[in-house]
C-alpha cells in the first residue's frame, strides 16, 4: 500500500489491493467519474484504480509543463508508490495515450493495454468539439458538449452532469483545461505516434474504436499494427465509456481473465 507519508500529486479511487491492478485512464475533460457507469459492471473484488488525471478532478494541482508523456511517467511512478508490479492499463482518449506510453515506458511493468479511441493514432483531431469541452462550465454546456462528441441519440447520464459541474466550479479547473488543450492541439492537429513506437509494444493491445467517433476517426484504427485485437464499436462516437458502459466493462473484463 501507499506511504501515507509520501506526498502524491495523483488521485486515485481505488479497490481491492495486491501487487497486480486494473487502472483506468479517463480522456481530456473528463475525470475518474467517467467510469462510474463502468464501474458497475466490473468484479468488484478486483484491484482496481481509478485515476484522475493531471489537471484534472482532484489531481488538478498535478498539471505541470506537459502532457501526455508527463502524465505517463507520474501514473507509472504512483504505482510503483503503491506497490504495483503489473498493471492491465485502460485508456480513454488521451487516456489512451497516456496508455500508450507506458508501455513503451515500462513494458515489463505493464500487462496488458486496452485503448478506447485513443489519442495519437493519426494527426487528425476534432479541436472544436474539445475547444467546447474546455469551456463548458454549466450542467447545459457540458451536455450539450458532451452529445456532441457522442452520436446524435446520446443523452449523457445526470451522474456524469453533476460531476463534471462541481468539478469545473473549482478554481483553476478551467484555466487548466485550456493550458493542457493547448499543449495537445497545435494548428489543428495532434501528435501521433510512430508505426514503429505501435509496433514495439510488447504486450497484448485491445484497441476499440466508436465507428462514429467524431472527435478521433474511426479510420485512425487502420494505423495500428496487425497483431492489435482490434474492436470495431458499431453505434458508438467517442465517448465509448459513457455510451457504452456495460459493452466496455464486459470487454475489459474478458481481455483482463486471459492468460
Amino acid at each position: 500500500m501507499l506511504d501515507p507519508d509520501h506526498k502524491v500529486d495523483l488521485f486515485a479511487d481505488e479497490t481491492g489491493e495486491g501487487p497486480s491492478a486494473l487502472v483506468l485512464l479517463h480522456g481530456f475533460g473528463g475525470s475518474r467519474h467517467v467510469w462510474d457507469g463502468v464501474r458497475r459492471f466490473l468484479d468488484p473484488s478486483r484491484h482496481i484504480l481509478f485515476y484522475d488525471l493531471p489537471g484534472h478532478g482532484q489531481s488538478l494541482g498535478a498539471l505541470g509543463e506537459g502532457a501526455a508523456p508527463q502524465f505517463a511517467g507520474l501514473v507509472l511512478t504512483d504505482l510503483e508508490r503503491r506497490g504495483i508490479q503489473n498493471a492491465h492499463v485502460v485508456g480513454h482518449s488521451l487516456g489512451g495515450a497516456v496508455a500508450v506510453l507506458m508501455g513503451l515506458l515500462k513494458p515489463q511493468r505493464i500487462s496488458r493495454l486496452t485503448l478506447l479511441a485513443p489519442g495519437g493514432f493519426g494527426p487528425e483531431i476534432n479541436a472544436d468539439l474539445l475547444n467546447d469541452l474546455a469551456h463548458a462550465a454549466t450542467p447545459e454546456e457540458i451536455a450539450a458538449s458532451l452529445h456532441a462528441m457522442a452520436t446524435p441519440d446520446f443523452d449523457p447520464a445526470a451522474f456524469i452532469i453533476s460531476h463534471m459541474a462541481e468539478e469545473r466550479k473549482v478554481p483553476g479547473q478551467l484555466a487548466a483545461l485550456g493550458v493542457l488543450l493547448s499543449r495537445i492541439v497545435r494548428e489543428g492537429r495532434q501528435g501521433a505516434f510512430t508505426p514503429e513506437q505501435l509496433a514495439s509494444l510488447i504486450m497484448p493491445v485491445a484497441l476499440v474504436w466508436g465507428e462514429l467517433d467524431p472527435v478521433l476517426p474511426a479510420f485512425q484504427a487502420e494505423n495500428a499494427p496487425p497483431s492489435f485485437n482490434l474492436v470495431r464499436q458499431s453505434g458508438s462516437g467517442h465517448m465509448l465509456p459513457l455510451e457504452a458502459p456495460e459493452a466496455m466493462a464486459h470487454l475489459i473484463s474478458m481481455v483482463d481473465i486471459l492468460p
